[in-house]
């Protein structure tokens, strides 16, 4: 039997518990661990927004401050919404497990393993996507200090380096760009861990569809291949049936996690295309003024994060709906002609279903897809474009 959370999920487990996130392991350190994440957040949230009381009001101060805050608002929607369905990925988890443990076949198994394995190299480019946008961010906000740290050991300093006042101000300074720092790392770092989570999971689904598509071709396969007498039609029958059944618990796990998920996810398109559109505007605003490197790699960061994460979101999207298509086409690709009246039936039954389209739903309104990025990419542009109108 195989342990899918072990052979498949280990990796995921480790670093969901590494955020207190793990379903399966709620503690007084895993609360801990999500009171601190929340804190972070909200802390430079509410520091953002108080500059609108101590400053003057104007278009381009307001892009500046709700860029990243924006940003982070994401981050914490995103984080929200697995410590709230917590109960949903144990369950599915669960649903999982008892799916495979019906799996004989060795093809099927292969089957398996294909798909899990393509789990396993998404989390993992996804790690190394974060890793290396920590260190390129890191080094990109060290470098310039340290080159002003060179160049002013050759230049002759007056007596008294500073007034009080300018200390005040750099160290209020260097403790807002920290506090932003860590909450833009903690962020991604939890978007990445539970979008690579998210993503495994539609992964065994996408297996699932692969394996009803399996059993489908493999039954009359059998059926046109063999001399059939009743107790092995009854076997291709029995075959048709399981593949029928194993399509429809990949569509019921699919649409049981998204109706779970939906309204946090509505709130994460919602916030997701301002976040690109006032990033957009202030990527252009900083390149189009006298700022140094640090202000235009923070919005730079945020646009190609989202961008990314959109992208991921639909593309996985697109594969349940390729998959579930391929099923379809398989069925009605067979020689199913050949095969006795009661399996003509259920092969008809199954492509009556192909005649409603089947796909990632949110809330009615966005079925993830290539298309859907589009449009929503499309959108972000035309708000960036109202908000560049009004300057």
């Amino acid at each position: 039997m195989i342990s899918i959370e072990d052979q498949y999920f280990r990796f995921n487990r480790t670093l969901l518990l590494a955020i207190g996130l793990w379903p399966c392991h709620k503690s007084i350190l895993s609360r801990l661990q999500s009171l601190c994440f929340f804190s972070i957040e909200a802390t430079f949230i509410v520091s953002q927004l108080i500059i609108f009381v101590t400053s003057e009001f104007t278009i381009d101060i307001a892009i500046k401050i709700l860029s990243p805050a924006f940003a982070c608002i994401n981050f914490t929607l995103i984080y929200n919404s697995f410590y709230v369905n917590g109960e949903t990925v144990k369950y599915l988890m669960e649903q999982l497990q008892c799916i495979y443990d019906d799996i004989k076949d060795k093809n099927e198994f292969i089957i398996i393993e294909k798909y899990g394995n393509k789990a396993k190299h998404y989390m993992i480019v996804l790690i190394m996507f974060f890793f290396t946008f920590a260190f390129f961010y890191t080094f990109a906000q060290i470098w310039p200090g340290f080159l002003d740290l060179i160049t002013s050991t050759n230049k002759s300093r007056p007596r008294h380096i500073s007034i009080t006042t300018n200390r005040f101000v750099k160290q209020h300074l260097y403790l807002r760009r920290l506090s932003m720092t860590v909450a833009i790392y903690i962020g991604i770092a939890a978007a990445v861990i539970t979008g690579a989570m998210l993503i495994a999971y539609f992964q065994h689904f996408c297996g699932m569809f692969k394996i009803a598509s399996y059993r489908i071709e493999n039954a009359i396969q059998i059926y046109i291949s063999q001399d059939i007498n009743f107790q092995k039609e009854s076997l291709v029958h029995k075959n048709i049936i399981c593949a029928i059944d194993i399509h429809r618990n990949a569509m019921k796990f699919s649409s049981y996690l998204i109706s779970n998920f939906e309204m946090s996810f509505m709130l994460l398109i919602i916030f997701g295309v301002i976040t690109l559109s006032c990033n957009i505007f202030h990527m252009l605003q900083v390149a189009s003024t006298e700022y140094n490197f640090e202000q235009r790699l923070l919005p730079v960061t945020i646009v190609i994060f989202c961008t990314i994460y959109m992208f991921l979101s639909n593309y996985v999207g697109q594969e349940i709906m390729d998959h579930n298509n391929d099923v379809y086409a398989t069925a009605y690709n067979v020689c199913w002609y050949a095969a006795s009246l009661h399996i003509q039936k259920l092969i008809l039954f199954l492509l009556q279903r192909g005649n409603k389209g089947f796909g990632l739903n949110v809330g009615g309104l966005f079925v993830a897809s290539f298309e859907c990025f589009a449009t929503l990419v499309k959108a972000s542009v035309s708000y960036f474009t109202v908000i560049y109108s009004t300057q």
